[in-house]
């Protein structure tokens, strides 16, 4: 298979071969100690170049010398927030599987937590509390995906014989674990849950491979916002890497190794319109990428941006534009998140950042854009911040 398939990377096998370093220096020694995991890696894949036990993928390139260039990016000192509310789109017309948060109150000596009186406590107190627990589908809303969120199945063992693996080797069910049946993953009351009261209710566990570690490493550097809509306008299409590239070359847009990637196509906005009731079919709008163009695989692979962030679902076409049996679904997903270690952003809020780099003819700026650190999560919702 070519380097768009799954096919593996016949020069990463053990023996000392030379790769190329991911940020752009000489090829490097890889080193044996990286394939404790996998004897083969897929095609085009940098498994391993960060290092035998990497969960940040690259992430790895943002340190302190990106931060500097995005605060340089600081010019008026005006902040955006980057988010929708938490409760949007709205119901399930996005995706079936995904609920709205639910927001309850606790309990407080048996009585509800909310508006209450702090004399069930302690007699005579005048305080009045309130407190509460949200059950919530990490990857509703305003998001991160994790590594964990995308994997693939693919002989890693160069044994002949495929099997369910993560970004740089880490394997389902040794260290991405979680339960076999909806029973055994089901919840009904949280104060009916052993362990619940001790953080042990959880089923599932992305370990090497969740969201925390992008949490822990922190999210802040310079990003490159492309406005798609300003070209392509609010209707439906599909964005192959030609029409791409004429948006970055038409805005002259220049976007560097380590830059954050953010895409603008207007969906958010519509988002919001439906105000929390979208009709079936009401958000089949905005530009969303061609995830399985071979021309945009080769230019995330060799731009060495750092993470990609858009204000659509998906960032690619879902369904996407075509499929063969042997492939991937969502494409882009799978180069981004299993291959190369590049996190995906989905359904920001991006209408008013694009508004106002436009007016003021740029497209970089300083973000500020960590997940909550919630371990064993494979997404997170954040409220990203701009600076500019």
């Amino acid at each position: 298979m070519g380097r768009e398939g799954l096919g593996p990377d016949l020069l990463d096998r053990p023996g000392g071969q030379r790769h190329r370093d991911p940020r752009g220096h000489e090829p490097r020694e890889l080193n044996q100690a990286v394939t404790k995991r996998w004897k083969q890696r897929p095609g085009g894949s940098n498994w391993g170049e960060f290092g035998p036990d990497d969960s940040l993928g690259r992430l790895n390139l943002i340190g302190p010398e990106q931060v500097h260039k995005g605060i340089a990016e600081v010019r008026d000192g005006l902040v955006f927030s980057l988010s929708l509310p938490l409760d949007l789109p709205g119901r399930t017309v996005l995706n079936p599987n995904r609920f709205p948060p639910m927001v309850r109150p606790s309990l407080r000596a048996g009585a509800v937590n909310f508006n209450c009186s702090m004399d069930v406590a302690i007699p005579g107190a005048t305080d009045v509390m309130s407190d509460d627990l949200v059950v919530l589908h990490t990857q509703y809303s305003t998001q991160w995906d994790a590594f964990g969120h995308a994997g693939a199945v693919f002989d890693a063992d160069a044994d002949g014989l495929a099997e369910q693996v993560y970004y740089n080797g880490w394997r389902a069910g040794i260290d991405v674990v979680g339960p076999d049946g909806p029973e055994a993953a089901g919840i009904t009351s949280l104060a009916d849950l052993a362990g619940a009261d001790e953080g042990r209710a959880s089923t599932s566990h992305a370990g090497p491979v969740d969201v925390s570690h992008m949490a822990c490493h922190g999210v802040q550097g310079r990003a490159v916002l492309v406005d798609l809509e300003a070209h392509l306008g609010a209707r439906r299409s599909v964005v192959d890497f030609a029409t791409f590239e004429a948006i970055l070359e038409a805005d002259d847009v220049h976007v560097e190794p380590s830059d954050m990637l953010v895409l603008h196509t207007g969906f958010a906005r519509e988002v919001l319109a439906q105000n929390g009731c979208p009709a079936a079919g009401s958000l089949d709008v905005a530009a969303v990428l061609d995830g399985g163009d071979p021309r945009l695989h080769d230019w995330i692979r060799d731009s060495d941006i750092a993470a990609i962030a858009a204000d659509n679902y998906a960032v690619e076409a879902f369904p996407p534009v075509r499929h063969v049996d042997g492939t991937p679904a969502l494409p882009l997903h799978e180069l981004c998140l299993f291959r190369l270690g590049v996190h995906l952003g989905e359904l920001w809020w991006l209408s008013d950042l694009a508004a106002y780099l436009r007016r003021h003819n740029r497209s970089r700026f300083l973000l500020t854009a960590p997940p909550l650190r919630l371990p064993g999560a494979t997404g997170s919702p954040l409220t990203p911040i701009a600076t500019v």
